[in-house]
């Protein structure tokens, strides 16, 4: 772990990328907060609002104004956007949680509060983390197909969190179950498994504090395939409960396999969502991990319990 590094003149130098569609916060608010911390840690700072998802500009915005780090105010997609930008750079990722979910900033322990997420910035160390990449696009959190999918699509649209807002969503898409056969070949390995739903993990938990890859790290140069396999409606709370407990590992309904590379073969369409955006429905979804590709900034009590 290490320091964000300071240009010559000792002044850090942030580039903010602020989402005004995420969530439902005060943007304002966090830019008044911005030039308070300017003023008593003295940084220089740079604003980008992410009107549209532009790779080009924002590359542009980058080069032009060369930050130390490159903070993002907005959801999961957001920062999986920025992530992708910064990929193999120097150049480290802030988090600040703007989202309706946030599960990155979650599994990060980078809390909600605007000043205390912005003191990480400041005060944070520097983390090498995974990527997955997925059909040729970036993975930094969690993506999935099937019926978790659907379910934490449902919930990130609730203003309600927890355990029993969760289950409420997995009851109303029940209704819709439907169950898949998963050809998967991994890391030299060929197995054949039925299934509702498959999780890619980088991260191990959704915004909505479900565990779902209790064992997952995100610098070990691997991810999980997480396969829910078809289960009796009389489990459903069950599972909900282990999810929400760190315990999903210990379900009869559920297999994880660690890897590198894998390719996953459906034998139906389904829709593929990754970092909480919908990419279309797949029948082959290719997966590789990329080891410690991103530097991005993390809590001293985050980096100490994960190093």
């Amino acid at each position: 772990m290490k320091k964000p590094e300071k240009p010559a003149n000792n002044r850090l130098r942030i580039l903010f990328i602020l989402n005004r569609r995420s969530g439902n916060r005060n943007l304002n608010d966090l830019l008044e907060i911005i030039e308070q911390k300017s003023k008593s840690h003295p940084f220089e700072y740079s604003t980008y609002f992410l009107d549209t998802f532009s790779s080009d500009l924002i590359r542009k915005e980058i080069f032009n104004y060369k930050p130390n780090i490159v903070a993002v105010a907005g959801g999961d997609g957001s920062i999986n956007l920025i992530a992708t930008i910064l990929a193999g750079t120097q150049i480290p990722l802030g988090i600040i949680p703007f989202g309706s979910a946030n599960g990155m900033a979650k599994d990060l322990e980078i809390p909600v509060d605007i000043k205390e997420s912005i003191e990480i910035l400041l005060t944070g160390s520097i983390k090498k983390i995974d990527l997955i990449k997925i059909n040729d696009r970036t993975c930094l959190h969690l993506a999935d197909v099937g019926l978790n999918a659907r379910v934490v699509n449902r919930f990130e649209k609730d203003i309600n969190r927890g355990l029993l807002t969760y289950v409420k969503h997995l009851f109303g898409e029940m209704f819709f179950l439907k169950n898949y056969v998963f050809h998967i070949v991994y890391d030299g390995k060929k197995i054949r498994k039925k299934g509702v739903s498959i999780t890619f993990a980088n991260a191990s938990k959704y915004g909505t504090g479900a565990v779902i890859n209790p064992e997952g790290q995100l610098d070990d140069g691997k991810f999980e395939i997480v396969l829910v396999k078809p289960f009796p409606r009389i489990k459903l709370f069950s599972i909900a409960w282990k999810m929400f407990s760190n315990k999903l590992h210990t379900s009869d309904y559920v297999e994880i396999f660690s890897c590198k590379k894998a390719v996953v073969y459906s034998n139906k369409k389904t829709t593929l969502q990754i970092d909480g955006e919908v990419i279309g429905k797949v029948k082959e979804i290719r997966l590789e991990s990329q080891e410690k590709v991103l530097n991005i900034i993390v809590p001293h009590y985050h980096s100490s319990k994960h190093s």
